[in-house]
């Protein structure tokens, strides 16, 4: 199977993590996608021209994370995602977790495709709302997901780890659990260190 994704995207990130915890990362091919270049095949892979996309042995292409991760743990026979009531915490993680992702990137969009005269402040303050929001709250439940690896503490962990990347760990000031989270997943998911990128 191919994976087209890059190396900053905290969602490619995720995906690597989940393949690796399920022993399915050597069946991947990692091949770098450049969502910005026209020329790049991604926009017939994925019409949205977003990463990761996952090409499968028969030519099927999955997208987004969330459907990727859900395949390959389907295909593994479920390590990641809980059957039962027990599924829902951890897809709601997943979802807060992509969430957060989402508006940090929308943040470095900002920056990154608008002259600075053109900034909208009341669109960053929007999406820095839902981050401070986010981690607000995934600091207040830290307790309950600290010790697991699944889909919601894989995506929770690359959404942090793409703030250090992005933001300098400026959220880690004011949270410590998750902090101890972060910091716990790493020394329990030896992948995590491996698909880290250093700005």
């Amino acid at each position: 199977m191919i994976l087209r994704t890059s190396p900053p995207s905290p969602f490619g990130r995720k995906v690597k993590i989940a393949a690796a915890e399920i022993g399915m990362l050597d069946r991947l091919e990692v091949i770098t996608a450049d969502t910005g270049d026209v020329t790049d095949p991604l926009r017939q892979q994925n019409p949205l021209g977003k990463i990761p996309v996952l090409i499968t042995d028969d030519g099927e292409s999955y997208y987004d994370s969330r459907v990727i991760v859900d395949y390959l743990d389907h295909l593994s026979g479920g390590k990641l995602i809980p059957t039962g009531e027990a599924r829902f915490p951890v897809l709601r993680l997943q979802a807060l977790a992509d969430g957060l992702m989402d508006a940090n990137i929308l943040l470095i969009y900002e920056g990154r495709w608008r002259d600075q005269s053109k900034h909208e402040q009341k669109w960053i303050e929007h999406q820095q709302g839902k981050v401070a929001r986010t981690l607000a709250y995934l600091e207040s439940i830290a307790d309950s997901f600290t010790a697991k690896v699944d889909a919601g503490t894989i995506s929770l962990a690359c959404a942090l780890g793409h703030m250090d990347l992005r933001f300098d760990g400026a959220w880690r000031k004011d949270h410590p659990k998750l902090v101890t989270f972060v910091e716990k997943f790493a020394a329990a998911v030896p992948s995590f260190e491996d698909t880290k990128v250093v700005a």
